[in-house]
């Protein structure tokens, strides 16, 4: 997963996820609610935005690893 030099602002971060909603453990989605009820640094927003790009198209193995990453980036946030 390479990173990007575009900034993703809040909407799109909501926009990303809902597009990758049906793919995505259940679980998260009272993690997303609460991560979007906040404000966010522009780090936070790029690194959930870059973990949910294309998660659709990942490898089991690879959606574990990003679960696991936005698990954690979004209890800290």
């Amino acid at each position: 997963m390479s990173e990007c030099k575009l900034d993703h602002s809040a909407e799109e971060v909501k926009a990303k996820f809902e597009s990758q909603k049906a793919f995505l453990p259940q679980e998260m989605y009272g993690l997303f609610a609460s991560f979007f009820e906040k404000e966010h640094s522009q780090t936070d927003l790029n690194h959930v935005f870059h973990l949910l790009k294309k998660y659709d198209l990942a490898t089991e193995e690879e959606k574990k690893a990003r679960d696991q990453q936005l698990s954690e980036r979004l209890r800290q946030a």
